[in-house]
């Protein structure tokens, strides 16, 4: 399919992508930041909300998938290639994906999604909460982190300082941070800040936290994410709970909380942003979608929990949310 094609082909009626007419599938290409279960998930919902549209993969639609193994060096190499293959539409999963697709092929006419993203407008990805760039918009993984503070006040509620680390490179990682401050206050928390360049800095600067914070959080980090055993590690040694974006370590008992989104749901989010944008819609007009109240979800680990010398206050009996 030539460049030349593409603006026909997306402004014309959402049937005739679907139609046999076609003398070939479009291609929808998906840039990854690497191997991640939440990553993944992200892209497990995209494909899965595109072809619950009646969509046929191989027929009418192919996806490909590429990532850089979390290796920013790697990125423009990877978005050359995905451009090569001439797709119809491109989503980008985290912010080091999201930006680099924009500044390399942003001018190209090609619809460009974000997914993953804590804060679209921080990253330079979108002109606002309201509205898309031209040929951008996508889906936030931007947590109710109210919620998450009003859910750490219930599980820990003798706790007074509230520890998160984070890149201080990343825009979003500082949006999150400078969030959490917003709120810390009604729920009688002092929020610690704990800058982490690289991965190296992980265990020396939890362990400097012993004494100083009463609980830590995990935001949904391209560094703090994938590294998020080793961050563990360090909280447990110093006896510091740990709440996460992600569940996976709560139930295997390593880490005794989560409060986070679901990511398959963030990538169907994205499908749906995609889907109009395949019908032709502007995606200027599209703001970024968020998650809604119902798609967080919380899970508390009981081993993780006494293993710290924790209770898991009645408050959450019956709350169908506590693993062995």
């Amino acid at each position: 399919m030539s460049r030349h094609l593409r603006p026909a082909l997306l402004a014309a009626p959402f049937a005739l992508l679907a139609s046999s007419v076609l003398a070939e599938p479009i291609t929808l290409s998906i840039a990854n930041f690497g191997e991640h279960p939440q990553l993944n998930a992200v892209a497990d919902g995209f494909k899965a909300e595109i072809l619950a549209s009646g969509m046929v993969e191989g027929t009418d639609v192919v996806f490909t998938l590429d990532h850089v193994n979390f290796d920013t060096t790697l990125l423009p190499q990877m978005i050359a290639k995905i451009d090569s293959g001439n797709p119809a539409l491109v989503l980008a999963i985290t912010t080091p994906v999201s930006q680099n697709v924009k500044n390399q092929m942003g001018g190209k006419g090609i619809p460009l999604l974000y997914s993953a993203v804590t804060d679209p407008v921080a990253a330079g990805l979108a002109p606002s909460w309201e509205a898309g760039e031209a040929n951008m918009s996508g889906a936030t993984d931007a947590l109710d982190l109210d919620a998450a503070l009003a859910f750490a006040r219930a599980l820990y509620p003798e706790a007074k300082t509230f520890g998160v680390p984070f890149n201080p490179a990343e825009a979003n990682d500082v949006a999150t941070v400078e969030l959490f401050k917003t709120h810390a206050a009604t729920h009688g928390f002092e929020i610690i800040a704990i800058g982490i360049d690289n991965t190296n800095d992980i265990q020396p600067r939890i362990a400097a936290l012993a004494g100083q914070a009463d609980v830590l959080y995990g935001p949904g980090s391209s560094l703090i994410q994938p590294a998020i055993s080793a961050v563990a590690a360090a909280a447990n040694e110093v006896g510091i709970p740990l709440i996460n974006t992600d569940p996976g370590l709560v139930h295997e008992g390593v880490i005794p909380a989560a409060f986070g989104v679901s990511y398959e749901q963030i990538g169907h989010l994205a499908g749906r942003v995609a889907l109009r944008a395949l019908k032709g819609e502007d995606l200027a007009a599209i703001p970024p979608q968020n998650p809604a109240a119902e798609d967080h979800s919380v899970v508390i680990s009981r081993k993780a929990m006494e293993a710290l010398g924790l209770a898991i206050p009645a408050s959450f009996d019956g709350c169908d949310c506590i693993v062995d």
